[in-house]
This record gives C-alpha cells, structure tokens and sequence, in this order.
C-alpha cells in the first residue's frame, strides 16, 4: 500500500557547500512518485516547521533547483534550535495538520536526534509516517559514516588555504599560525596536510582535539622547526585541549558564552591564536609571528567546491527519498566507501547516529600528536575532488658569484 501525502523538508545546523545538492536531490526525486501531494520545504530548519513557514517547492522549477544546487549554504535557511521531546512535539503537530507523510532532514548528528524524537512521536499517535536524516556536516563526525557531505569541499578550502599561506610564509619567514574548525574530531584541521609537496612544505605541525595538547610541548615543537627551516607553519584544531579534557580556547573566554547545545563559543573570537601567537613571541623571541582564524570561510566558500562531495551530496538526498518511498522505511543515510574509490549507501538505524560523535581514528595521527599519518592522506585525497593542484617551486640552479663578500 502507497502511503500519499506530504513531503517535507529541512536544514539544519552549520551549512556547507554542498548541502543544497542534497536539498535537490530530495525535492527533484520526490516529485517522481504520485503517491506524493505535495513537496514543502521549512525555512529556518526546526523553527520554520513549528512556525508552519513553508515553500512550497513542487512549484519551483527544476532549472533554477539546479542552480541553486550548485550554490553553497542553505537555501532554506538554518536554524541552531536543539528540539526537545516537547519541541519535537509541536513539529508534529504542524506535520499532521499539513498531512505530512514523509520528513526529511538534512544536517548533523543532532539533526539525526530529531528525526529520532519525532519518529517516536508518529509512531506513539498510530500515524503512518517516514522519517528519514540525511547526513551533512564539515566536522565529518558522524558515526558510521566514512565521510560526511559538506567535508570534502571544507577539506579542499583549508588544504588550498595552506597552500597559499605556506607560499607566503616562504616568501617572507616566520611563524604562522592558522586555527580551523573542529570541537572535538580533528578531521578538518588535518585536512591542512594536502597543501604539502615539498619536504619543506607546511604545515609543519598540526594539532588535534583527540590529543592532549601542552603550551610547553608545542614550543619545543614550534622551536625545533624553526630552526630546521627557519620558518613555521602551525594548524590547530579549535578544539585542542589541556590534561584535563578542557578546551584551551575556553580558559581564556571570559564570557563563556554557549549555544543553544551548550557548547561554549570557540570559533570567531581569534582568542586562541593570538594566544598561542603571544607564547611563541615570548617564550621563543620570534618576532614575526601571525596568526589567523579561518572561520566560516571554510563552510561555504563559494568557487572552492569538491565535484566528488557535490555528487555524494546529491545521491544521500536521492536515496533518502527512495529508502522513504520505495521500501518504506526510517532511519538515517550512511556512507561506506568500498575502493579506492567508490561508495555505497545504507540506511542505518537513527540511534547509531543520534547524538554520537566520531573522532580521529589512532591510525590518521602521528605518535607525537603534532601531524597525520600515510594513512589520513590516502583516506582524504579522493574526498578533495578532481582538478585539486599543488603549488610548484623554481627549480634552476644558482648562478655562481664573482663577488666574494667577507
């Protein structure tokens, strides 16, 4: 029997470059089926459901669907709200009232908890319903996922922005160092790695939040490359943190100002690299030393976008529709790569998902916890996309002088 109703739509969280491939990919293989009414999409994720503020995308076009799929971040807008049982509650209302027999959500491992809650909810009122989460997230945390959609293409902006700082602290020596995103997985930060070609490339050292990190070791880390090179280039994950599982960067936020997940604010406040940039120009007598945040450049850089993760993007939107209408069925999209390289998609139970964070698996990570290993580099360069360079150096020989100089 063919469940008929409403398709709804929605986004959630961080965006990326590529979540609107999956928004697409939903919307165009929604329409395919008869049994489906209608296809709505929420603006502002969670918040536009309890609100009822809906499009209706069955009247989009599928050309411009097609344009704005090839445009980053989310077109339906975002929303940080947590929902909680009673929150989720409200979403269902509004979905029944509207008939909404089919909801898919695109975001994180939160979003996944929603879908989760709100599946209950259904299930609880007797009301025939398919919930299903589509994965999305830069972190690239989610569990049971190779990778995640929205990585790659963050992947290939932070590898290509090391390109361009490492060319310029070559030009003009000292220390650099860059903070990228990444509460607890280290997945993005070590995606600075594919800048290197050279042996004297950066970055030159690379911390994560799955190892402890010491003020007093990265010194020494930092000191013995500068002088080896007489440079350094250093990527940190914004969630590095002490002996104690404490965020370095949440020491010195005074504020401690948190988000709607209880998370204090990490990201956009460059408190952690002037600080670490202060200890080296102290401590090491390095005057020219800088330091960047990168921010939400790495979200939705427009024109730095992996083909390999648009693909990907497009096709968990696809197949969450089909697991949906097709086998009907809940749960939530996983990726599993299968070679060297092609992936697979399986829908996976919503509380292998729900709430649960992936780190840095032991093998990507070096033993002294400053760098990646042969086998992180194998593991992302095909998730970077095609037509992904490196920088080149002169390589002519040096004209001897006729001039000697005392």
């Amino acid at each position: 029997m063919k469940l008929e109703g409403k398709v709804l739509v929605a986004q959630g969280g961080g965006p990326t470059a590529v979540i609107n491939q999956s928004l697409v990919g939903v919307v165009l293989e929604a329409r395919k089926f008869t049994q489906v009414t209608s296809v709505y999409g929420a603006i502002n994720g969670v918040r536009g459901i309890v609100n009822e503020d809906f499009l209706d995308l069955t009247q989009e076009t599928t050309n411009n669907l097609e344009q704005v799929a090839l445009t980053p971040s989310s077109a339906l807008l975002s929303t940080r709200d947590k929902p909680d049982e009673k929150y989720c509650k409200d979403m269902f209302q509004v979905m029944r009232a509207h008939d909404v027999r089919y909801f898919f959500y695109i975001g994180g491992n939160d979003s996944a908890d929603t879908v989760r809650i709100v599946n209950q909810q259904a299930e609880t009122a007797s009301y025939e319903f398919r919930a299903i989460h589509i994965p999305k997230t830069i972190d690239n945390d989610l569990t049971v996922n190779d990778h995640t959609p929205g990585y790659g293409s963050a992947a290939r902006f932070v590898a290509q922005a090391f390109i361009g700082t490492n060319l310029d602290n070559a030009a003009l020596p000292g220390v650099y160092i860059a903070v990228v995103m990444g509460r607890n997985a280290g997945f993005l930060t070590a995606a600075s790695a594919m800048a290197r070609k050279y042996p004297d490339d950066g970055p030159h050292l690379i911390y994560l939040p799955e190892r402890t990190f010491s003020v007093e070791k990265f010194l020494a880390d930092v000191k013995r490359v500068y002088g080896k090179f007489g440079r350094c280039v250093v990527a940190v994950s914004e969630g590095i943190v002490d002996e104690k599982g404490e965020p370095i960067a949440a020491r010195l936020i005074k504020s401690g100002e948190k988000d709607a997940h209880g998370n204090v604010q990490l990201s956009g406040t460059g408190v952690l690299g002037d600080l670490l940039a202060e200890e080296v120009k102290k401590k090491l007598s390095i005057k020219r030393v800088r330091a960047d945040t990168l921010g939400y450049l790495q979200r939705s850089f427009f024109g730095c976008v992996s083909d390999v993760d648009q693909l990907e993007a497009r096709e968990v939107g696809e197949r969450a529709v089909q697991y949906a209408l097709w086998h009907n069925r809940d749960g939530s999209v996983s990726i599993h790569r299968t070679g060297y390289y092609s992936v697979d998609y399986r829908l996976t139970a919503l509380e292998e998902i729900a709430a649960k964070t992936r780190r840095m698996p032991e093998e990507f990570i070096n033993k002294d916890g400053n760098d990646v290993t042969d086998a992180f580099i194998y593991y992302v360069r095909p998730l970077l996309g095609s037509g992904f360079g490196l920088a080149h150096k002169l390589r002519a020989p040096r004209v001897a002088k006729l001039l000697k100089k005392d």
